[in-house]
């Protein structure tokens, strides 16, 4: 749904640039502190144009993943062929289809990220740079991952231990820590 919304969003906004880009807007020239010059505002709204037709086929190519992992998922499995060289169907290979569908979805969120810099480089180079700077500091933040402290502790017998009743270090030698992975069990 994000994907679809993103694809059409960023249609729409090339198809403004467009017009913004034949039409001949004065209005635009007066608050521009930088190169004045029309080739100059031509390359502007292009790069603009050309970012976000990059994000609609990033956002395109999602969709496309995305509705072939759902369609993989339905598949029941008893009626897939007995010979085993044809069954390219595994979980794994799922996985892969909806996470290549995120990636490309993360790669047209970040064309949009992008655009706004490019938007900004419109008014001039000073607007550009707070942007750039903004927009490094903000992907630093989404990029970095922060420990959160939700990590369970599973014993041998995959009784869920709260930190709490952790004290002894003979009760650390036989637990690990489990943060989204999958559970295994220990062997001690």
């Amino acid at each position: 749904m994000a994907s679809t919304l993103l694809a059409s969003t960023a249609i729409m906004l090339s198809s403004l640039i467009a017009v913004l880009m034949s039409s001949k807007n004065e209005s635009v020239v007066s608050v521009v502190f930088g190169d004045r010059a029309e080739i100059v505002l031509s390359i502007k709204f292009f790069s603009i144009l050309v970012c976000f037709l990059l994000a609609f086929l990033l956002n395109v190519q999602s969709i496309r993943y995305y509705s072939h992992a759902s369609i993989l998922i339905n598949v029941p499995f008893k009626k897939l062929s007995s010979n085993l060289r044809q069954q390219k169907l595994t979980a794994e290979y799922v996985a892969n289809t909806v996470n290549r569908g995120s990636y490309f979805w993360s790669l047209g969120l970040r064309a949009f990220y992008f655009s706004f810099p490019l938007f900004m480089w419109i008014f001039g180079p000073i607007p550009m740079l707070f942007s750039c700077f903004g927009l490094v500091s903000m992907l630093y933040f989404l990029d970095i991952a922060y420990e959160c402290g939700w990590a369970a502790i599973v014993g041998v017998d995959d009784d869920v231990v709260t930190d709490a009743d952790c004290v002894e270090d003979e009760v650390h030698n036989k637990q690990h820590h489990v943060d989204m992975e999958l559970v295994e069990q220990v062997k001690n």
